[in-house]
């Protein structure tokens, strides 16, 4: 059921622009709410920029954190990380910090302190390169890395059907949620984009992104890498690894495929989830994890967690394989549920929030924070 046709769109990092659709509302009757599900059509491609200003500047930071790794002691990393955060602090504050005051106070309350939040997160940002850098370089860091779930994954993989690992997007995620799995000898396939990394520019794509890329490889047994055209054969064979009782890692984000979802969350606030996973968990028999990954001291001790198996009331298969959007969307609540409890508890490690407005009250991107990918 297609409801409206209501806004053009443009991601902040990308050039192409797109018509967002609202394809339905469906009512979860046992929870009292329902989830809005969207559409995302290219409009106009656009062109990929040869090189940007941020290209400029994640190249400087890059060299500047590889000689961090390779000549100052761990214990400093923190502090210096601090340090470059408050550079460029003001143009921060002016630019990004009202979106942001605004998302975090909508989820998480008033009483919060948004510019602490903010700060914190700025010095988080930091972290992550410097995360990054440390792996390029090879320095023989040993930071602590606990891996929290396994047990519910282990007892879903032992019926056969494999299983799919729903990401949030901490700033730890991209590097140390991946190796948790792997030291835990969990063989995961990441769902990814072409673009996937720091930047969406040709230099970036060339330079900037291969080594984020190359070291996330190190932990995942394969990369499902795809654009929009490609969605069909992305699914089958999605389909094929998780027939093979594989483990499939998908990201958080609504910037890759064609629909997503939009949900209330917290005190006044509204998320934007991805509904590829639920797709996925209601039109098969894979089971459905969430995933969160912090980093609980500085680069000494990493968490991540596994929740227990989202396992939503019991709704009806569609006819002939179709869609069950009323089981999508019970997915959709509960993995709202464990993205608001991860959020209290590190929200400053939170790349991306979302707004107090619905996307049909936004005029423009309704996104605060830096997506930077699965």
């Amino acid at each position: 059921m297609r409801l409206s046709r209501f806004a053009k769109s443009r991601r902040p990092t990308a050039t192409a622009s797109f018509r967002t659709e609202i394809i339905a509302d469906v009512p979860v009757p046992e929870r009292a709410e329902h989830v809005r599900f969207f559409s995302r059509k290219v409009v106009h491609p656009g062109r990929v920029r040869r090189f940007s200003n941020r290209d400029l500047r994640e190249s400087l930071l890059a060299i500047f954190y590889l000689a961090v790794a390779a000549a100052v002691p761990v214990r400093w990393w923190a502090s210096i990380c601090d340090r470059m955060s408050q550079l460029r602090l003001k143009r921060h504050v002016r630019k990004q910090f009202p979106a942001y005051a605004d998302a975090t106070r909508a989820v998480l309350g008033s009483s919060i302190d948004a510019r602490k939040l903010f700060e914190a997160l700025l010095a988080a940002r930091h972290r992550r390169r410097l995360q990054l850098a440390a792996h390029v370089a090879g320095f023989r860091w040993s930071p602590t890395i606990l891996l929290e779930g396994q047990e519910g994954l282990q007892a879903a993989l032992r019926r056969g059907h494999g299983a799919i690992i729903w990401c949030d997007q901490f700033t730890s995620q991209t590097i140390f949620g991946k190796r948790a799995l792997h030291e835990a000898d969990v063989e995961a396939h990441q769902v990814s984009v072409n673009s996937h990394g720091v930047s969406e520019s040709m230099f970036g794509l060339r330079f900037l992104n291969p080594p984020l890329v190359k070291v996330e490889n190190r932990y995942l047994k394969s990369r499902i890498v795809f654009e929009r055209d490609d969605a069909y054969q992305v699914t089958i064979r999605i389909q094929k690894i998780l027939r093979g009782n594989g483990v499939v890692l998908m990201t958080n984000t609504i910037h890759a495929g064609s629909t997503f979802t939009e949900v209330a969350i917290g005190e006044s606030g509204w998320t934007h989830l991805a509904s590829a996973p639920a797709n996925f968990a209601a039109r098969g028999k894979a089971a459905l994890f969430s995933m969160s990954t912090f980093e609980t001291i500085p680069f000494r001790e990493y968490r991540a967690v596994i929740s227990p198996e989202l396992l939503p009331a019991a709704a009806g298969i569609g006819r002939d394989g179709a869609k069950d959007m009323m089981l999508q969307a019970r997915y959709i609540l509960l993995k709202r549920d464990r993205l608001l409890e991860a959020l209290k508890l590190f929200p400053e490690q939170m790349l991306i929030w979302s707004g107090s407005r619905r996307m049909t009250e936004a005029s423009d991107e309704v996104m605060a924070g830096d997506d930077t990918g699965s």
